[in-house]
């Protein structure tokens, strides 16, 4: 009597196998990009700091330019993408604060627009330095 395995054993293994790492790489993938969510969190937060010290200084919002802000000199503006940062962003100057929104890029990369790198989504970021309340909203995931 030889002491192995079946075909058929081995093939079972093989399949279960597959299933796992199929099941593995797409979670992997989509904690991925949820991570890549914290890069728009990180900015707008930075730029509601800015917005606040505006706001601080000046008792208004009127002066929280994308250029006081930063928004198309050190982070990309809405639909431009660069190839270090993952989201594009906007910003809509109220009295009373900020609002701003960070777009995922989209592109064979994941950074470039067009195309269907990356999952379509946003996060934004409502500010009323007059009350105080920050608002933020997702969609796509982030």
């Amino acid at each position: 009597m030889k002491k192995g395995f079946t075909l058929l054993e081995l093939i079972v293994v093989i399949i279960i196998i597959g299933v796992l790492a199929t099941l593995g790489i797409t979670q992997y993938a989509k904690m991925i990009e949820r991570a890549r969510g914290a890069e728009a969190r990180q900015v707008l937060g930075a730029i509601r700091t800015h917005a606040a010290a505006i706001y601080m200084q000046e008792s208004t919002c009127a002066n929280c330019t994308n250029a006081n802000l930063g928004i198309g000199t050190d982070y990309p503006t809405t639909p431009v993408c660069t190839a270090f940062y993952y989201f594009s962003y906007s910003n809509t100057q109220i009295n009373t604060g900020i609002n701003v929104l960070a777009t995922r890029c989209l592109g064979a990369n994941g950074k470039q627009p067009g195309g269907t790198g990356a999952v379509a989504g946003t996060v934004q970021l409502e500010s009323n330095f007059f009350s105080g309340l920050d608002k933020w909203t997702t969609a796509g995931g982030y």
